[in-house]
């Protein structure tokens, strides 16, 4: 069971050394995390006359085969971005899409909990969906997560005409079932307490496969998942991380003003995927 930031931490140190190619990596908060990384990776801190500039060298070097992680430093998120979502030179591979899985160590929980998306894509279609939810069970494979409880997140266990989104998690439930995603299990509509709590399934005595110990919860749009993300970190002392899933490699965009330690996980959860 994935329990802790540290447990990644000591299997970096385990496992194959790595390239981190960082763009525009001037701000401290930055510098120190890619300095606790060297223990278990490389640094290439990747400027230019412009940060435009930057980027696209920075992705060109990942294209090439000279780096495994590309991540942010003191640059927009929309500099970097564009280089990324170039269609012609970025690392955006035709057909998949570009979303935001984040990771959490909560006081309170008894693992970690991965959740998605809160920072790319407003309001996803069924089939974003559906990617996300392969995404996010292909990162639990990677982390060693052999059979990821997968939650459908909603405000109840009902849908309705005002949530139109909520007709296509029973499609997503039926591929689980076929195995279309691997090996996870999936239920929902499914509200985040019931998702994560045996005893609230019991008050509301409702049946989920997931058991109240669900590994990943989908929101239902970027609102809610944001929501989530910003009540965590302000309320609690959650540790958390997060990437871009979908680009040829791991894209690590923390805020510029995250600390060093929210870096420094995401970092770990990047190499973690690999």
């Amino acid at each position: 069971m994935l329990k802790s930031f540290e447990q990644l931490r000591i299997r970096q140190l385990q496992g194959t050394r790595r390239h981190i190619v960082a763009v525009c990596a001037n701000d401290d908060a930055t510098k120190t995390a890619l300095q606790q990384a060297e223990e278990f990776a490389d640094v290439s801190n990747v400027t230019a006359a412009t940060p435009e500039e930057a980027a696209a060298r920075a992705v060109e070097m990942i294209r090439n085969g000279e780096g495994d992680i590309l991540m942010k430093g003191l640059i927009g998120t929309d500099q970097l971005l564009r280089a990324v979502l170039n269609k012609e030179t970025g690392l955006l591979p035709q057909g998949r899409i570009m979303t935001h899985l984040a990771m959490a160590q909560i006081p309170g929980y008894h693992k970690i909990l991965f959740f998605t998306d809160a920072a790319v894509i407003p309001y996803p279609t069924h089939e974003q969906r559906i990617q996300q939810v392969r995404y996010a069970v292909d990162t639990c494979h990677a982390l060693g997560i052999d059979k990821p409880r997968i939650a459908l997140i909603h405000c109840a266990e009902h849908g309705g005409k005002q949530f139109p989104f909520v007709d296509g998690y029973a499609e997503i439930q039926n591929m689980a079932e076929k195995g279309d995603f691997g090996s996870c299990l999936i239920d929902g509509p499914i509200d985040v307490k019931c998702a994560t709590s045996r005893d609230a399934l019991k008050a509301k005595g409702l049946q989920s496969s997931l058991e109240g110990d669900a590994d990943v919860l989908i929101f239902p749009d970027i609102e809610a998942g944001n929501s989530f993300y910003k009540t965590l970190t302000r309320f609690t002392l959650t540790q958390t991380a997060g990437l871009l899933c979908g680009p040829q490699c791991p894209v690590i965009v923390p805020s510029r003003g995250d600390t060093p330690e929210a870096k420094f996980n995401s970092i770990l959860f990047a190499l973690s995927t690999l």
